[in-house]
């Protein structure tokens, strides 16, 4: 049968088609190519992708397979800095423009083994640094609200992919922001879940490099709580595991009496642009009445201090990673100037220093636990700044305050990244020029479940991705 309206059904959704047999892998694949061919060229969110035909026949195989998960049958891009064994995997940089990975990592393995086709890739910075999906190697992102404005990142082309419609849900990473931020760029949900929840590779450093983590992205909650599913589990072979959950079917969730604090722009030491704030309180007002509590709270802890130490241990993460690579001349010549950088300021790093760092992180976990003894859960904006002009390679200033790195002008996520916290991108609608914006609800670690109840019952009271999606 040819079933109308594919690109507009959720995941969960397209999910329970296919199950019940109502609709074909073959044609969602179908719906999905002429969805990519129609929008793709206009926003650049999804880069790789192998042949039509070989795509056609890998959905046609899995008519009539066995059902083999969630997403049986299910086309998805992989974020450009996960390796899909047989799709080019660049990280957006030049040194690996050709690269064609013989093995998946673990979260493309996940996916796969749920029955996922991967369509190709989705753009993102090169090596993720910054939140602005632009590289030598594939181009910048468009935000599809405006294509003169940036998607964010670094998972832009995964939140772009999904506000067009050229997916029903994807995956992204999120060291700094960067599954919220793009979300809130795009109008739709991205989870950073509790650290540990979805597992990295055993590859490389894996007990001090605690701060990123991979998740899910959708345009609505249940599609994120059910990828969230397959994506979370225990690797055995790190640690600081956490056990996965049926998310999926825990979204109910009564907000009488529910207690959320309001950080706002943390006493003005995370200064926003006009009209993000103001939104914010807005979509409180949603949770309010639902007879949740909205309170005010008084910024817990020196911005500065989560500043240093969040700049410090990102940039020992960085420069250990990279060193190698910036001490070849040839290679450090095709390395972004942002990220030369990160390794520079980790190389000076002292061990005096780390510590310092890693004392301020340890004193900010023990006081938001303290906190969420008073609230179910936080509220900030996930963004300072409105998707701002694809030329760019950041914001050099907010409301005046000279931004002394590439990356200060997303110093609002950190507080979540820093404790790795649960934190869901909610959409607030849209400011005065059209552009979208969210804010981040988040609980405590491993309260993923509650985080994401709270944002279904903002979700069934707004939908803000169904209600006002980008204009064709």
């Amino acid at each position: 049968m040819k079933h109308t309206g594919i690109s507009d059904l959720s995941a969960s959704d397209l999910s329970r088609l296919i199950a019940a047999r109502e609709v074909k892998p073959s044609e969602v694949m179908e719906a999905t190519l002429a969805r990519v061919a129609a929008v793709n060229g206009a926003v650049n969110a999804v880069v790789s992708m192998p042949e039509a035909d070989a795509l056609m026949d890998q959905a046609r195989a899995a008519d009539d397979a066995p059902h083999r998960g969630w997403l049986h049958g299910m086309p998805m891009a992989v974020k450009d800095l996960v390796a899909v064994r047989g799709i080019r995997t660049t990280w957006g940089s030049p040194l690996f423009a050709d690269h064609v990975p013989v093995a998946d990592d673990l979260l493309a393995a996940r996916m796969r083994a749920a029955g996922a086709i991967f369509i190709g890739k989705t753009n993102t910075p090169e090596w993720g640094h910054g939140s602005h999906s632009f590289n030598p190697v594939h181009g910048a992102t468009r935000n599809p609200y405006d294509l003169t404005r940036t998607a964010g990142g670094s998972s832009g082309g995964a939140a772009a992919a999904l506000a067009t419609r050229m997916v029903a849900v994807a995956d992204g990473s999120d060291m700094m922001g960067s599954l919220r931020n793009p979300a809130a760029f795009c109008n739709v949900y991205g989870f950073r879940p509790s650290y540990g929840l979805v597992p990295s590779d055993a590859v490389g450093d894996t007990f001090l490099a605690t701060m990123a983590t991979e998740g899910p992205m959708a345009r609505t909650v249940e599609d994120v709580a059910r990828l969230l599913e397959v994506q979370a589990g225990v690797n055995p072979e790190v640690p600081f595991g956490r056990a996965g959950e049926p998310f999926g079917d825990r979204l109910d969730m009564d907000m009488r009496g529910k207690r959320i604090g309001w950080l706002g722009d943390w006493g003005g030491a995370y200064g926003c642009e006009p009209g993000i704030l103001e939104l914010c309180e807005e979509a409180l007002r949603v949770f309010e009445a639902m007879g949740a509590v909205v309170e005010p709270v008084a910024p817990p802890f020196p911005a500065e201090k989560l500043w240093f130490a969040w700049t410090t241990i990102r940039a020992v993460l960085n420069a250990g990673d990279k060193q190698a690579m910036y001490a070849d001349p040839v290679k450090r010549a095709q390395i972004k100037p942002e990220s030369q950088w990160e390794i520079e300021q980790g190389a000076k790093v002292t061990v005096t220093e780390l510590h310092a760092a890693s004392v301020i992180r340890s004193r900010w976990y023990a006081r938001v636990a303290k906190l969420f003894g008073e609230f179910d859960a936080l509220v900030m904006p996930t963004a300072q700044v409105w998707p701002f002009p694809v030329e760019w390679r950041w914001p050099r200033s907010i409301n005046g305050r000279v931004m002394d790195t590439y990356h200060r002008w997303m110093e609002v996520v950190i507080p979540v990244s820093l404790a790795g916290l649960p934190s869901l991108n909610v959409p607030v609608g849209f400011g005065a020029q059209g552009l979208p914006m969210g804010m981040q609800v988040f609980g405590p670690m491993g309260a993923d479940a509650r985080v994401l109840a709270m944002g279904q019952q903002y979700h069934l009271a707004t939908d803000w991705p169904g209600r006002q999606p980008p204009a064709p």
